[in-house]
């Protein structure tokens, strides 16, 4: 224990071992068995005896290796050897394949097979390729292994680093994934079609029909999804495998256990009006404890205004033992107009803690008591007018903390929240919308539990309608939390959730200027992207793909949709989350903020740490208390018509809205 800065030097949090592992992706990939993640180290250690401190060895690492011709017969293998014949080795010789030898099927010895060879002459014998599915009997499976081999060459290339090169192969690769895996689903979808017209006695449409193989737009009331992408097909999971997948929490084996937000409730702050410096004064003494902590990480915005002494080059940064002023960029311009939103996921508290796995990030980095204030000081110090927030399971401590600031929010936990199944629990995890009380008044709000192939899915989506005071000028904010993990299905669930999500959002705004921001879950490469960026219910752009753009350019983009979404997606930012789990290390963009143009300008973001400010071990970490970094986007609400004669209407449907918290969820 580091008695100065209270720092233990150990890693290697995981999670709960009940949890389950993820199988990394090399092995599904090459189709190998493996075991089922959930056996430990310690478990390893109990079923190990006292004499079998060293592994098993034909022959003392002090002494030479016996000569394969001398004299002396070699010791027999161990007793466990016996007992699983196939870890001792065959004692005959390999035998070459017809391939290797040159004596097989003209088409496997051309040159474009030389992939196949290559495995062959590393591979050859009676049982080489059986156990990973390889066998060369038929054109299909040669063509498989040839497009696996690809993907796994591919992802090798391919780091965690985040230059744009090394981006552009990470997302190329993660495209060649999902399109193989896409199109096995296919083929395997088109075959049960095909039994059961055959089994009905109708006959099978020509395999070269288009219209069988995918549809060529998706119709959300009338936005449409790039021909080219290989999502949009006609297809359904049985719907077993959809309940389990878009219901349930991942957990619903173990029991629920329906824990209360009590967690914060010997909360103490001090009396009267806080400032924003006195309060974040307030946070570091009590994160410290009265011991120096490392800063919070300090990040620049990307156009610096210098309109102020204390303000340096755009750079908001707090000090550790005083806080004279909170400093951010300044917004130039008309302030009634400019609307500050920050877009966050603060990771979830009990699933941070015991279920996702960060094994670089020490215990105590992920402890409440010392991630809450850190959270605090993100947002505070960015004093944004809306914030929306993602894996809230503690809203009672911002709600108490940020309404000592003006704030006013809004939650909206997930259905069936996987926090509920672990214990020590502290509630369901949800989204969360805040909104500064003295600049903002809200109108009204809903929200939505997203919907997959009609089937209520686990994920939610809250909508708030914010009129500026100043000015009357309403616009609507949306934030949302998308299905996670990988895979070529979860990435059409997340797409059916995205059109789910603009049908809600497009009935809820209107024609009204539009925020819509949250974590996707999602890279550029994936079909949401496309959909959300193409979808002509509303001309949507991203935030950080256009803020580096003329506005002459973000108005006059491609009428081409495949055009204009392949060039938002090599304009977003390298990532979003930095983080390494027992997987392995993961940096991806999948965090967005979406704006409507043609009545918001983007004028201003928060650019993200380099890899070497965050450090090896990456986040969450002592110096950032959440696995994703917050979005932080500046933007001037254009000249439109003035506020109907319905606003009224919309502040007494709010009132009405707040009258029924169990429906809507918890507004203060």
């Amino acid at each position: 224990m580091d008695n100065k800065n209270c720092i233990q030097e150990h890693y290697g949090h995981r999670r709960q071992p009940a949890l389950g592992k993820a199988m990394p992706v090399t092995a599904l990939l090459l189709n190998l068995n493996l075991d089922d993640g959930t056996r430990r180290r310690q478990d390893v250690q109990e079923d190990r005896d006292e004499d079998d401190e060293n592994p098993p060895r034909y022959f003392n690492v002090t002494d030479e290796p016996p000569s394969p011709d001398g004299g002396e017969e070699p010791p027999p293998p161990p007793a466990h050897y016996r007992q699983e014949p196939q870890l001792a080795g065959s004692s005959a010789e390999p035998k070459p394949c017809l391939n290797c030898l040159g004596l097989g099927d003209h088409q496997m010895t051309s040159s474009s097979t030389s992939a196949i060879n290559e495995m062959c002459l590393r591979l050859c014998g009676d049982e080489c390729r059986q156990p990973q599915g390889l066998s060369l009997g038929g054109q299909r499976l040669r063509q498989d292994f040839l497009k696996q081999y690809e993907i796994a060459e591919a992802l090798a290339k391919t780091s965690a680093m985040t230059s744009t090169v090394q981006m552009r192969q990470r997302l190329a690769a993660r495209k060649l994934e999902i399109d193989f895996e896409m199109d096995v689903e296919l083929d395997a979808t088109k075959q049960q079609h095909q039994q059961q017209q055959q089994q009905q006695g109708v006959a099978s449409p020509s395999p070269n029909s288009n219209s069988n193989r995918r549809q060529t737009a998706a119709a959300v009331g009338g936005d449409t999804v790039p021909p080219s992408s290989s999502f949009a097909v006609d297809y359904e999971p049985p719907r077993d495998l959809l309940l389990y997948l878009v219901r349930m929490g991942s957990f619903n084996s173990a029991p629920k256990i329906n824990n209360v937000d009590s967690q914060d409730d010997g909360l103490e702050l001090p009396k009267g009006l806080l400032s924003t410096s006195a309060l974040l004064q307030h946070v570091q003494q009590s994160r410290g404890m009265g011991i120096e902590q490392p800063s919070l990480l300090s990040r620049c915005f990307l156009k610096p205004l210098l309109m102020d002494e204390d303000v340096t080059d755009g750079l908001r940064c707090l000090q550790l033992n005083s806080v004279s002023r909170v400093c951010s960029a300044p917004i130039e311009g008309d302030s009634s107009q400019n609307i500050r939103l920050l877009q966050w996921n603060i990771l979830s508290q009990t699933l941070g803690q015991h279920n996702d796995g960060f094994v670089r990030c020490p215990e105590e980095a992920l402890d409440w008591q010392h991630r809450k204030y850190l959270i605090v000081q993100e947002i505070l110090q960015n004093q944004p007018d809306v914030i929306c927030l993602q894996e809230v399971d503690h809203f009672k401590f911002l709600q108490t903390v940020l309404g000592s600031q003006n704030y006013a929010g809004i939650f909206f936990p997930k259905p069936d929240s996987p926090c509920l199944y672990i214990e020590q629990n502290n509630g369901p995890d949800g989204c969360a919308i805040f909104y500064k009380r003295d600049k903002l008044q809200l109108m009204g709000y809903d929200t939505r539990v997203l919907e997959v192939w009609r089937v209520q899915s686990n994920q939610v989506a809250i909508a708030a309608r914010l009129q500026l005071k100043a000015s009357g000028r309403e616009f609507c904010v949306c934030t949302t939390h998308l299905k996670a993990r990988h895979g070529a299905l979860l990435a059409k669930l997340r797409n059916e959730q995205g059109r789910d999500l603009m049908r809600f959002v497009k009935q809820f705004a209107g024609e009204t200027p539009l925020l819509l921001c949250g974590d996707f879950n999602a890279e550029p490469i994936e079909p949401i992207y496309a959909t959300i960026l193409g979808c002509d219910l509303f001309k949507l752009g991203s935030a950080y793909a256009d803020v580096k753009l003329e506005r002459e350019q973000i108005l006059q983009h491609s009428e081409d949709v495949n055009e204009f979404v392949s060039q938002s997606i090599k304009r977003e930012p390298p990532y979003t989350t930095w983080k390494i789990r027992e997987e392995g290390e993961e940096c991806h963009t999948i965090d967005y903020v979406f704006y409507t143009p043609d009545h918001l300008k983007i004028k201003n973001c928060l650019e993200f740490p380099a890899g070497e400010e965050i450090g090896k071990n990456r986040t969450p970490s002592y110096r950032y208390p959440s696995d994703h970094f917050s979005l932080v986007c500046d933007f001037e609400l254009l000249d439109g018509p003035p506020p109907t004669s319905g606003s009224g209407d919309q502040a007494d449907k709010a009132s009405d809205s707040e009258g029924e918290g169990s429906k809507h969820g918890n507004i203060q």
